[in-house]
C-alpha cells in the first residue's frame, strides 16, 4: 500500500446525505465538503460518490456556489448509506505480475464500527463498484477492516491500534497474529506498530488516523493533551510512552512530533473526536481540521517544516465533527 503523500491520481469522497449523523447541524455540512474539495482540485482529481443523477446536479450546484472548478471533478453513481470514505471506500494497493506494475482495489469487510449503525450494505459494497467501473482487479480479504484504522510508511511499516482491531466486534473469531498475518499478506507491510486506546468520543473505537500519522517513513506525528485532567490525558501519554519504544521495519527508532489536541468540545453533553492528527495529505497540500484559533495555529506550525512543498491549509470543522470524524474519515487517496 502506497503512503499517503505518493503522488495521487486523485481523492475520494462520498457526498453526505444523511442527516442523521448530524443531527439537527446538517445544513453546514456540505459547504465544508465543498470547502475540500476547492482546495484539493488545483492539484489533483476528485471523484464523488453519489446516488444518481438528480443528487449529481444537486451536488454540482452546491460546489459553483462554492466557487469551486469542476474541471477536475468527476461524479460516479455509486449509492451509500454514510459519507465516510475512509472507511468505506476502496483500498489502493500495487503488485507485481508478469513483471508489471499493477493496481488493486481492497474490499475489506465493513459493519460500520461494530455494527453501530446499520443499515451499511450499501457502503459495504463500494470498493467493489468502483473496482468495476474502473476495470481494476478487486481482492476481498475476508476481515473487517476500516482504511481509518491504519496508516502505512510505504517502506514495510503500519500502525494500528489495540482497541480498534482486537475489538470482538469485528473480528471475533481471529487472534492478533491472524490479523497480523492479513495486513502483511495484503499491504506488504512487514512490522506492524501498536498502540492502545482511542481519544474519548470516538465510536470507531481508536481509529489511529485520530492518533498517530506517518509524515514520512520514519517521523510520525501524534497527538498528546497536556491537561492532566482530561480524560484523553492518560491513553495519549500511553501511546507516547509506547512510539518512543518502537523501531520502523528496519529497526531504526522513530522520530516522532507532537501534535496539541484541541480544546475539549462537547455537542448535547457529548465529547467530540476532535482531533489535529485527523489531517489529509493531498498532492499539493495538506488539509487540517480547523476547531480553535489558537491551537489551530500551533498545529499548523507543527506541521509546516514537515510538508516542503505542500501548503497547510486549515479547514473550518467544528460543524463536521458533530457527525465524529473529520477531514481524514471522509477522503480516500487514489494512488498514482
Amino acid at each position: 500500500m502506497p503512503p499517503e503523500w505518493a503522488p495521487h491520481r486523485g481523492t475520494w469522497l462520498s457526498w453526505p446525505h444523511k442527516e442523521a449523523s448530524w443531527p439537527g447541524r446538517f445544513e453546514p455540512v456540505p459547504l465544508v465538503f465543498a470547502e475540500i474539495v476547492r482546495h484539493l482540485v488545483p492539484s489533483e482529481e476528485v471523484h464523488i460518490n453519489v446516488a444518481d443523477a438528480d443528487r449529481e446536479a444537486g451536488v454540482r450546484e452546491i460546489l459553483r456556489r462554492g466557487g469551486v472548478p469542476l474541471q477536475r471533478v468527476v461524479f460516479h453513481y455509486h449509492p451509500t448509506d454514510d459519507a465516510w470514505c475512509r472507511d468505506h471506500g476502496p483500498i489502493f494497493v500495487e503488485r507485481e505480475r508478469r513483471g508489471r506494475r499493477e493496481q488493486l482495489i481492497l474490499d475489506w469487510g465493513y459493519n460500520a464500527w461494530g455494527g453501530k449503525y446499520p443499515p451499511f450494505d450499501q457502503d459495504d459494497v463500494v470498493p467493489t463498484r468502483i473496482a468495476n467501473e474502473l476495470g481494476l482487479p478487486v481482492v476481498s480479504p475476508g476481515i473487517i477492516l476500516e482504511g481509518g484504522s491504519i496508516d502505512v510508511n510505504g517502506a514495510g511499516c503500519l500502525l494500528t491500534t489495540e482497541q480498534c482491531l482486537l475489538n470482538p466486534n469485528r473480528n471475533p473469531g481471529l487472534s492478533k497474529n491472524a490479523i497480523e498475518s492479513c495486513l502483511r499478506d495484503y499491504l506488504g507491510v512487514r512490522k506492524i506498530l501498536w498502540l492502545g486506546d482511542g481519544i474519548e468520543g470516538d465510536d470507531t473505537d481508536g481509529h489511529i488516523d485520530d492518533l498517530t500519522r506517518f509524515v514520512d517513513p520514519v517521523t510520525v506525528v501524534t497527538v498528546v493533551e497536556e491537561d492532566p485532567r482530561d480524560s484523553n490525558f492518560e491513553p495519549l501519554r500511553d501511546n507516547l510512552a509506547r512510539l518512543r519504544g518502537m523501531t520502523d521495519q528496519d529497526g531504526r527508532p522513530l522520530r516522532i512530533v507532537e501534535l496539541p489536541m484541541p480544546p475539549a468540545m462537547y455537542q448535547d453533553g457529548q465529547r467530540l473526536p476532535a482531533s489535529y492528527a485527523n489531517f489529509y495529505i493531498a498532492n499539493g497540500v495538506v488539509l487540517l481540521p480547523g476547531y480553535s484559533a489558537e491551537r489551530d495555529a500551533a498545529a499548523q506550525a507543527a506541521l509546516v517544516p514537515l510538508f516542503p512543498g505542500r501548503r497547510i491549509e486549515i479547514i473550518e470543522c467544528t460543524d463536521l465533527v458533530w457527525g465524529l470524524g473529520a477531514i481524514h474519515c471522509v477522503t480516500q487517496q487514489w494512488p498514482v
